[in-house]
């Protein structure tokens, strides 16, 4: 095989293959005489192995390190272990095109990628055209990876998503898209939206939970700046009532 064809049976590209070489992870295999190189059957069971450990986060390093471990193997051992790999890759497949069934059957606009957990909870959030409130739906996506905590927060608000009153609140907020920084009204309703989420969120949220550095200037930078004067209040309200 040229470095094309091992390239299209293993499911890499011949730039990673070159590099493979460069660093003495993948030997170089025998040349023709014409000057391309010739990949037999176990030069793509090596290189199909590289491929699987690095996707498994390996560096090349370590790569390097388990490959010397298997080093004598049988070739009937390893290309087992290919075939356990090319089933692995059909399992996943599936799974993703049955996701992506799902999305598709959803329809235009409904196809979010969301957990349960928060796609019941936007469920029962009121239809609303208001523009705060539509952000801090979209900024709760980001309770939604593994470790946020996101799935028992998403419980705890449960009540305050299907408020009226809560949505008036968000209401109040984008009527201070034009106004000044030091507007009367800012106090107030920072209060009056703190005073809205339940106990039960703050004691969702983990104590020793940490904030990455320039998240809150981000977040702030979404808003006019009354409105981000009101967000940022019930934020540093939130850090305080969630250490009492």
């Amino acid at each position: 095989m040229r470095i094309g064809e091992i390239a299209a049976v293993v499911g890499v590209t011949t730039r990673a293959i070159r590099h493979y070489h460069h660093v003495g992870l993948l030997p170089e295999p025998e040349r023709r005489p014409n000057g391309y190189r010739a990949y037999s059957v176990r030069d793509a069971v090596l290189l199909a192995r590289v491929r699987r450990l690095t996707e498994l986060g390996l560096s090349l390093d370590e790569v390097r390190d388990v490959l010397a471990d298997d080093a004598g193997r049988d070739l009937a051992d390893v290309l087992d272990e290919l075939d356990a790999d090319l089933a692995r890759q059909e399992a996943e497949i599936k799974e993703r095109r049955r996701r992506l069934a799902v999305l598709l059957a959803a329809g235009p606009g409904e196809g979010e990628p969301l957990s349960p957990a928060l796609a019941e909870l936007l469920a029962r959030a009121p239809r609303t055209t208001s523009p705060t409130a539509a952000k801090d739906r979209e900024h709760l996506t980001l309770l939604d990876v593994p470790g946020a905590d996101g799935q028992e927060i998403y419980t705890a608000l449960g009540a305050v998503a299907a408020d009226p009153a809560v949505l008036a609140l968000y209401e109040r907020l984008d009527e201070l898209a034009d106004a000044p920084v030091d507007d009367p009204r800012i106090p107030g309703l920072a209060a009056e939206l703190v005073a809205a989420v339940p106990d039960e969120v703050f004691a969702a949220i983990p104590r020793d939970g940490t904030v990455v550095p320039g998240f809150k200037e981000a977040l702030l930078a979404e808003y006019a700046p009354a409105q981000a004067e009101v967000v940022r209040r019930v934020m540093e309200a939130f850090i305080e009532r969630g250490r009492g």
